[in-house]
């Protein structure tokens, strides 16, 4: 099968901005040039002997979209403009011109795995592919996930589930119910049980995605199970210490699916997107207990107060807000 590639020339300040336009346009990933230096952390995380000598950083990126070949690719480099016009007053976004090419590489959704290795989070959590035999770094009482995203997102790896898994570690209590909405991967309701949660709901609007979240529980032992539909959930019978994962969109109408109804959870997670944290806003209000947590993140810094007066005005009071290069984690307790 052939692939389609957009590469688009750009700047390196505008590459957080759009890795959230791509998310939301539904883009599975890009590859991303530059020649921005290595720091000395990234240097010793390096798995090659010679580090490459790159040219003077000149401010300037390339950023590939690989599409399939009966992409409306005119359509798709004009959504990506549109949607690039709505930061412009925060960031240069450079050239914005396209190459259009095509390649041969059937399996180039799974080259980046090459480049994700072992990491610690912060002194308690250590996250692993599932493809590495062990963590190097990993101690005696580190909490250790493992993770295969497949094409879902969510390595832990990116700033906004770093700063939701930073969150989780503070405020999720032992004995907490944790509802986990875009689970993506499955990797925030997993870290949940293994902090003690009692049991995580974790649903996502992608298919693919909730099912990857099962067969990623499974490899760190929890006892996951899927179901198909939103609505139709028995949100009850899930065990203690096991997590129940789900296909469904809470925005597709005014009121809760039937399954949610009545149900409050002590801690919720949100890694989305701002734009659809805002209008979920009320829903997540219905869904957390008085007292309880929300944290938030996928959320780029311009939009950090647009997401923080959303919660506020639906019943939240902001406790903890953090900020990773472009991106912004919130965190705010149910009042």
């Amino acid at each position: 099968m052939k692939w389609t590639k957009l590469t688009l020339n750009t700047t390196t300040q505008a590459l957080d901005y759009l890795g959230a336009i791509a998310m939301d346009l539904g883009l599975e990933g890009f590859e991303i040039e530059d020649n921005v230096p290595l720091t000395e952390e990234e240097k010793k995380r390096m798995f090659i002997d010679i580090l490459p000598t790159l040219p003077p950083d000149d401010g300037s990126a390339r950023v590939s979209f690989y599409v399939s070949e009966d992409t409306d690719t005119d359509r798709l480099l004009e959504d990506i403009k549109d949607a690039a016009k709505d930061y412009s007053d925060f960031c240069d976004f450079g050239e914005m011109t396209f190459a259009v090419g095509t390649t041969d590489d059937k399996d180039y959704i799974n080259n980046w795995k090459k480049y994700f290795r072992s990491f610690r989070v912060n002194e308690r959590l250590v996250i692993k592919p599932t493809w590495e035999e062990k963590a190097p770094m990993a101690g005696e009482g580190d909490t250790v996930i493992e993770i295969d995203p497949g094409t879902a997102f969510g390595t832990g790896a990116h700033e906004t589930t770093k700063l939701c898994l930073l969150a989780m570690s503070e405020y999720l209590k032992k004995g907490d119910t944790c509802i986990d909405i875009g689970c993506g991967s499955g990797i925030l309701s997993i870290a949940s049980i293994l902090f003690g949660a009692k049991y995580a709901f974790g649903f996502d609007v992608d298919d693919n995605a909730s099912r990857i979240s099962v067969e990623n529980a499974s490899v760190n032992k929890i006892p996951a199970r899927y179901c198909e539909d939103l609505e139709s959930c028995d949100i009850d019978g899930i065990e203690d210490r096991t997590i129940l994962f789900a296909t469904g969109n809470l925005l597709s109408s005014e009121d809760l699916p039937k399954s949610l109804e009545g149900h409050e959870f002590d801690f919720t997670a949100a890694n989305i997107l701002a734009d659809i944290i805002i209008p979920l806003a009320p829903y997540a209000r219905k869904l957390t207990k008085k007292g309880g947590y929300i944290t938030c993140s996928g959320i780029l810094t311009t939009k950090e107060d647009s997401v923080a007066k959303a919660l506020e005005e639906n019943g939240f009071e902001i406790v903890r807000t953090e900020r990773m290069g472009e991106w912004s984690g919130i965190t705010a307790r149910a009042v």
